[in-house]
């Protein structure tokens, strides 16, 4: 028959080592568990410092190429003005040799009082046809006399517009200077970062784009049609470019940042179009709904307007999205871009 003793009472003294001692064994298999390479807690919070740093850099660099395409528009401006000075100035300089001679003229055949020489005239009728000869020579000259003060104001005011031109381009120029060391110093951090990762977590994030480029060669892009022929040649162009390396500042043909990938497809349609994302949101027909985009439409991402791509097609973007990325096909979705509204272009 069985024993039903009462259990014997644990005191709370033999209670309380109990407990330090269950403690110890968790710590000690905590130890134990650490010892197999766990993910760096820190290693998300720096890939997502690196992804805003990119971020930064791609903004930056499309403030930077809206100063060279303003400093592009400057040089042409001055060297259109510098032209204009000189051939101005060569009129000008015609102008004033031929007051010069008429004027030397009349001064070696001057002297006589024009009363004294119709006294002293044998033929007082061919004296006074030179004399009106004379006086509508005057008003020649008195003609050319204001011809010459009106060009030479023109002149002066063509060289103060270029004067103020240069000042303009000479302040730009170094605007571009402040963002390009903005751009690279962005980089620079960005790189810092990712150097105090370890190798494998370094490999991780370069098998992440190894995966994204991987599945933009995989991407479904349906059987939508482009609303237009030029940009479906846009579109064509683009398509041609996946696997190019994005570069801050470039525009083709063998790499691309994500506005100078738009800008450069759409001149290959013999279409010109603003070189920034900023300004190319306005180039053309707005379209705020993404079920109305149509492939060769541009999508204009972000709250301040800095990124722009193509629309692809079934949900996706062709664009050029970051630094150390490729031109690719990616989900508007997970892009992690907001979607502002599509430009159609033609």
């Amino acid at each position: 028959m069985a024993s039903h003793r009462r259990p014997k009472q644990t005191s709370p003294r033999r209670t309380g080592v109990l407990t330090v001692t269950a403690a110890a064994a968790m710590a000690l298999s905590t130890q134990a568990a650490s010892a197999d390479p766990l993910p760096d807690p820190t290693k998300k919070g720096v890939k997502a410092q690196v992804d805003r740093l990119y971020e930064q850099a791609t903004q930056a660099t499309e403030k930077y190429n809206g100063a060279q395409e303003e400093a592009a528009v400057l040089k042409k401006q001055v060297a259109d003005l510098q032209d204009t000075a000189a051939r101005k100035q060569g009129e000008l300089n015609e102008l004033r040799d031929r007051i010069g001679a008429v004027a030397a003229g009349q001064y070696r055949s001057g002297g006589l009082d024009p009363a004294l020489q119709l006294f002293l005239s044998e033929d007082p009728d061919t004296y006074l046809e030179k004399a009106s000869d004379l006086d509508r020579a005057g008003d020649r000259q008195a003609a050319q006399l204001q011809e010459f003060t009106d060009r030479q104001r023109a002149l002066r005011q063509q060289r103060e517009e270029a004067s103020g031109k240069l000042r303009d381009l000479d302040a730009v120029q170094k605007e571009l200077g402040g963002r390009k060391a903005e751009i690279q110093g962005r980089l620079r951090e960005a790189q810092r970062l990712l150097n105090t990762l370890s190798a494998k977590e370094r490999e991780r994030i370069a098998q992440e784009e190894d995966r994204a480029n991987r599945a933009s060669a995989r991407v479904d892009l349906g059987n939508e049609k482009s609303v237009s022929g030029r940009a479906a040649a846009a579109f064509a162009a683009a398509k041609s470019r996946v696997g190019l390396p994005y570069v801050w500042g470039a525009s083709g043909p063998g790499s691309f940042d994500c506005s100078g990938l738009t800008s450069w497809a759409f001149r290959q349609a013999d279409v010109s179009i603003p070189r920034t994302s900023q300004a190319q949101a306005s180039a053309g027909t707005r379209i705020d709904s993404l079920s109305a985009l149509r492939p060769g439409d541009l999508i204009i991402m972000r709250t301040d307007l800095s990124h722009v791509g193509f629309y692809a097609g079934n949900g996706q973007i062709l664009h050029s999205p970051k630094p150390g990325a490729q031109v690719r096909y990616e989900s508007i979705a997970r892009s992690g871009m907001p979607f502002m509204w599509g430009v159609r272009i033609g």
